[in-house]
Order: C-alpha cells, then structure tokens, then sequence
C-alpha cells in the first residue's frame, strides 16, 4: 500500500524536487557570495527574494500536493474501487497522509536550513529575527507550515470532494491562518517583559513615524520583537503636553529629534527579548503540528462517511 500511495504521488514529487534542487542551488550561490562579500547589505535584495520563495512554498505544497490528494480521487471515483478491495479507508488515507507529509517535512527542513545557512552572515548584522517574515523563513517553523498546509488540502479534499474548489480553499485557509498566527496570537505565546525607554535624539532618528498625537512609530530593540509601546510621557510618567510635542514636530525637520530630546520623555514598551527566539520558535511549531493532527482527525473522519 506505501509502495502505491508512493506511485500515485511521485509525479507531484519529482516535479517538487527539481523546484527544491533548483532553491537550493541559489541558496548555496548567494551564501557563498555573501561570505565572500564585504558588505553583506548588499546581498539584501537577494535574501529578500529567498525569503519570498520560503514564505509562498507551504502555500503551494498544500495547493498541489495536499489538496488534490484525496479530493482527486473522491471526484474521479477511483477512491471507491480501491476501497472495494482489501484496503480499508482508515488505512488508504493513513498511508496518503504518511507520504504526503513526509514530503511536506523534507521540503520545508531542508529549505529552511539552506536559506538559515545562506542568509547567516545578513542575519547577523540585522538581528531582526522575529520579524514576520524573517521569524516564519527560519528555525523550525517552515517545516511545521509545510506539514499544516498539505494536511489542510488533504482534509478538504473529503469535504469539498472536489479538486479545484478544495485547491482554492487551501489558499484562502492558509492566507488566513498565516495572517492571524504573527499578528493575533504569536505575542500572546509568553508574557511579554516591560521597560521604559528615554526618547533621546538618536532614538528619534531611528523612528518610522511620529504622529499628530503625541505617539510614535517604529520603535527598536536590537535583536528583540517590540510588541507595543505608550505614547510619550514626561519624567513623572505624564503624558506630555501636547503643546510642547506640536512645538518640535512643527518646527524645522532637522531640528525634530534634538527638541524630543530635550523634553526628557521615554516611553513604556512591551517586548520580547532575544532569548526567547528559539522558545517562540518552539512554540509556534508545537500550535501547527497540533493543528495538523486535528485536521488529520477530521480527514479520517470524513473519509468513513464519504459515499459514492
């Protein structure tokens, strides 16, 4: 039955592992020349681009590996005549999902360690590893979102019983639960430590945005993930008057982060430090796996009840 559910998937497969050597053999060239660059910022436009390719490839594992795995069949009916036989449906979907996520682990570790392998050098200089994209292309988490999205497409496969519909909702599903990972529950997987940060002239010129209000934007900790931070108050943690911030936002551009810095402000922050990366990383792997077994669940569920 493996040596089957292998027959059926290898097309999917081969086509994978071209696209995979393919990345891989631009990962090994732009690591190579990064170590031998001075400069590794220069570099930064290709390591975005390998990013992009790490961040869309769960996405398209579960659109063309997952989702048409059992839907196919289901729409063909070929599922029916191979569940005639002495293959119970228990055991048809188990090797399905054993093949299928297997390839699903291989293609998201070894990317992830190549590009982590290649990107190294820039990585080091960034220190931003818990930015969205650069927190969800290395580590241990691609290989957990690769696992997730071929499980999604499998079990909407018996739910849709339809190959095209059950390849689009994967796309939507996935979108969705990517978005709400980083933004709604990620900050949430361990209490975040607080401080207060003076708001002196050089933070000021490292900001992103400063408001009408007294608030700005863009706060940064080396190496750690700012979650929130209060708009700007005064040395007896007032919120500054907001008379005097219009008087320096208002005046000349150049002189802006000298007249903050004046006013003696900080701001309280919420933060994750560095040292958790490996915990979050841990973590957020944990939440997917668990949600792949579930979905593996409701697959077998569904495929005991699917007729015809």
């Amino acid at each position: 039955m493996i040596w089957f559910g292998w027959r059926q998937f290898r097309g999917a497969a081969i086509t994978g592992s071209v696209v995979l050597v393919i990345a891989a053999a631009a990962m090994v060239i732009v690591g190579l020349r990064l170590r031998g660059a001075g400069d590794p910022a220069g570099y930064q436009s290709l390591i975005y681009a390998l990013d992009a390719l790490i961040v869309v490839a769960p996405a398209v594992l579960g659109l063309f590996w997952g989702a048409p795995l059992v839907a196919k069949e289901l729409e063909t009916g070929t599922a029916a005549l191979v569940w005639s036989q002495s293959v119970t449906r228990r055991k048809w979907l188990a090797v399905k999902l054993a093949v299928v996520g297997a390839a699903g682990l291989i293609t998201g570790s070894a990317m992830s360690l190549l590009l982590g392998w290649a990107a190294a050098p820039l990585d080091r200089v960034d220190q931003q590893r818990f930015t969205t994209v650069f927190f969800g292309t290395r580590g241990l988490v691609p290989a957990a979102y690769a696992i997730f999205a071929v499980l999604l497409g499998v079990t909407l496969g018996p739910l849709v019983r339809r190959t095209v519909p059950a390849m689009a909702l994967t796309a939507v599903a996935f979108v969705v639960v990517q978005v709400l990972m980083p933004n709604v529950v990620r900050p949430h997987l361990l209490p975040p430590r607080t401080t207060a940060v003076p708001v002196t002239a050089a933070v000021v010129r490292g900001l992103t945005r400063l408001g009408r209000e007294p608030t700005i934007g863009g706060l940064k900790i080396p190496g750690a993930w700012v979650i929130s931070n209060s708009d700007l108050r005064t040395a007896n943690d007032q919120r500054v008057a907001q008379e005097k911030y219009a008087e320096c936002v208002n005046g000349p551009f150049d002189g802006i982060p000298e007249c903050l810095g004046r006013l003696n402000l900080h701001v309280d922050i919420a933060y994750q430090p560095a040292g958790r990366y490996w915990a979050f990383q841990w973590l957020e792997t944990a939440a997917y796996l668990v949600l792949a077994a579930l979905l593996a669940l409701i697959a077998g569920f569904r495929v005991t009840r699917v007729t015809g």
